[in-house]
């Protein structure tokens, strides 16, 4: 799945620095929504679905003392839920502040002298976050309008854990607060009284976010990994 979400990407970003680059016969437009897009500021809504990620570094000095290797197993469906503010300086430029929450899990697989452990540790994670980026347009092409965004996000998991639950068999923690670099493609299409805005953005967490503590008699969960950073892709349908 995770090559599919590249390819997907790959494909988009071109095919949006295509529409930038060339040109095509123009048509009669959807003056509403332009009319609307034209404001200083302008407001919005935003629904989307996320597949979450860890980029893991494993602890080589534990993978030769027990053996334990840990990846991330599959990429589970979330969804995200945004507001949407932007602010247009200039035609081609817009500064987009979507605060909102999201909604994902991530499981975490070990292996021991490559046979799969029998403990695999599910990591749920509700995110209040907080993205301001800058959206670059491209010329207008009848109406499909491409462009291409990025910046920085503030995370902040609220279902991040200050203790272990002996209740559940989770022995790893992963800090609240994290801070992500944003960048990503997508197309504007102006129908005949709103806009629609469809987004495939990667998100890549800057800090490592494994918290530092182990579960007591767990510990080679978390003596497994050295470094743990957080990746989100996005798909976004933003309705202007």
């Amino acid at each position: 799945m995770r090559i599919l979400i590249r390819k997907l990407f790959l494909f988009l970003f071109i095919s949006v620095f295509s529409l930038i680059t060339f040109g095509q016969k123009r048509k009669p437009v959807n003056m509403i929504p332009i009319l609307w897009e034209k404001k200083t500021v302008h407001f919005g809504f935003s629904l989307g679905f996320n597949a979450m990620d860890f980029n893991i570094t494993p602890s080589l000095a534990n993978l030769r003392a027990d053996s334990l290797y840990p990846e991330v197993s599959i990429l589970n469906p979330g969804i995200n839920i945004q507001i949407v503010s932007g602010y247009r300086p200039s035609e081609y430029l817009e500064i987009r502040f979507l605060p909102g929450v999201s909604f994902g899990q991530r499981n975490i697989r070990y292996y021991k002298e490559k046979v799969i452990y029998n403990q695999q540790q599910r990591l749920e994670s509700s995110f209040l976050e907080f993205p301001l980026l800058l959206k670059y347009k491209g010329d207008r092409l009848n109406n499909v309008r491409p462009f291409l965004i990025g910046g920085l996000n503030y995370r902040y998991d609220l279902a991040g854990k200050k203790e272990f639950d002996d209740e559940k068999p989770v022995y790893i923690r992963i800090k609240r607060p994290d801070l992500y670099y944003e960048m990503g493609a997508g197309l504007d299409f102006y129908l005949t009284y709103f806009k629609l805005s469809v987004e495939l953005k990667m998100s890549n967490g800057l800090g490592n976010i494994i918290a530092d503590e182990a579960a007591s008699n767990h510990e080679q969960f978390r003596n497994a990994i050295e470094k743990m950073k957080s990746q989100i892709w996005v798909l976004a349908f933003h309705f202007e």
